[in-house]
């Protein structure tokens, strides 16, 4: 093996086992958490140590379109991207021998880029290393398999299952919906265990057709490249049983949304206890610091955890999405809800991003404002303790209104960072700016004729 080979981890040995690579996706996540880079043969890939890509890959908007540069005397500098072969994995679904690699972005001084998504994730992780603490995170996945749509303009309906039936919702937690389309699931765990990637259940969730996938918990990094990872080969194994995956907030009408809520916890780093329980096992006070924090900063933060114009939809009553930033122990209508566990488990459980979020950005932000609380100790409101599914003002009702919220939470931006939020807002009011022009089927058939 050669040099770069010898760093790989484990699976990823396992995976080539003896053959030749053939190939090396070189790959970072860009603010919509999608994957750009390069492909190049293994052969050239061992013998570079870094390559360039512009740093304006930052500005371009999920329409493929280019953001307003927020900097004076903008000239697309390239960027130095390096490997991280910790992330190393296997792209089973490739007729070669192929291996992505997710890259650091760093400017020519060597300085990491700011707004790069995993860049803030560390920023953030960071904040937290330099008070002696080491946050711990589990997200959980929700999807829905659709049938093929390749005409935009045609709704979403659920895929064909191996019954011949359409899948159909109201189904949460039954076995027979999940076996409907197993031949997928079938090829989600080989894809992940060829990568070497860990799922910790798999279960069917209340929309038709809409899977959810929980990781078990870990460093917040690894865990949003996994999630980065996951996103890519369910789209790949759905397309090999001609369905699709999707990870929009909410893609059927009349159907719930789907979610990546963020169980959060913090340890501390030198006795490895949770500072969210004492030595009796009870709740402490940087507990309800944590989450007076996030009950404080989340709504700046929503224009992260919500970041499209269809993220908003799912934010309904009784569709099993928060509408609030209540909390409550072991209350699904909280948007922050603490868990049943084991005191050296406790957590609070965010469920307020979607499935469409950026993995790196939701994380940050979750963990951004339960920093935030940790620091300001104060309060949070009392524990909700019945149906939270009421009128609340903490959650912005569009893109636009998100976004000055973020830009107005100076505390917020401060641990994010100024030159992110930038680029971030850019790209978010150039995206919905562009949705503006759009003319929907609904103006058309209530308002051409009728006003």
């Amino acid at each position: 093996m050669s040099k770069w080979t010898d760093q790989l981890p484990e699976a990823a040995r396992d995976y080539i086992a003896g053959r030749r690579v053939d190939e090396v996706e070189c790959v970072i996540g860009d603010i919509a958490g999608v994957a750009r880079g390069k492909a190049m043969p293994a052969a050239k890939f061992a013998h570079q140590t870094n390559y360039f890509l512009p740093n304006s890959i930052f500005l371009q908007t999920i329409t493929g379109e280019w953001a307003d540069s927020p900097f004076d005397a903008f000239t697309e500098p390239d960027m130095i991207l390096e490997p991280d072969f910790t992330t190393a994995t296997a792209a089973p679904w490739t007729a070669d021998v192929t291996l992505q690699v997710i890259h650091d972005a760093k400017d020519q001084q060597g300085n990491l880029v700011p707004f790069a998504p995993r860049n803030l994730l560390r920023r953030v992780m960071q904040l937290y290393a330099d008070q002696g603490w080491t946050p711990v995170v589990a997200p959980e996945m929700e999807f829905f398999l659709t049938a093929r749509n390749i005409d935009p303009n045609q709704p979403v309906i659920p895929p064909m299952g191996r019954s011949g039936r359409r899948a159909a919702g109201k189904q949460a937690y039954s076995l027979s919906a999940v076996d409907e389309y197993g031949k997928v699931i079938d090829d989600i765990y080989d894809f992940a265990e060829a990568q070497g990637l860990e799922i910790d259940g798999i279960l069917q969730e209340g929309g038709a057709g809409q899977i959810e996938l929980n990781l078990a918990h870990g460093d917040p990094v690894r865990l949003a490249d996994d999630v980065f990872f996951f996103k890519r080969l369910i789209r790949e194994a759905a397309l090999r049983h001609d369905c699709f995956a999707t990870f929009m907030a909410k893609p059927i009408a009349g159907e719930p949304g789907s979610a990546m809520h963020i169980h959060t916890s913090v340890i501390d780093s030198k006795t490895g206890k949770n500072i969210f329980s004492d030595k009796k096992g009870e709740e402490t006070e940087a507990f309800l610091h944590c989450i007076a924090g996030m009950q404080n900063h989340l709504t700046g933060a929503i224009a992260l955890l919500a970041p499209y114009v269809n993220s908003y939809r799912r934010y309904v009553p009784d569709f099993a999405a928060p509408i609030n930033l209540e909390w409550g122990r072991d209350n699904r209508t909280t948007g922050l809800r603490v868990p049943i566990s084991a005191p050296s488990a406790r957590r609070i459980e965010n469920r307020l991003p979607g499935m469409d979020c950026n993995p790196y950005l939701g994380i940050a932000a979750t963990l951004a404002c339960g920093y935030l609380g940790l620091m300001e100790k104060k309060q949070p409101r009392p524990e909700f303790k019945t149906n939270a599914y009421i009128d609340s003002d903490d959650i912005p009702t569009n893109m636009a209104d998100a976004l000055d919220l973020l830009e107005e939470d100076a505390a917020l931006c401060e641990v994010l960072g100024a030159d992110f939020v930038k680029v971030y807002t850019s790209v978010k009011r150039n995206e919905y700016k562009e949705f503006l022009q759009v003319i929907s089927p609904w103006e058309r058939e209530h308002l051409l004729l009728s006003v």
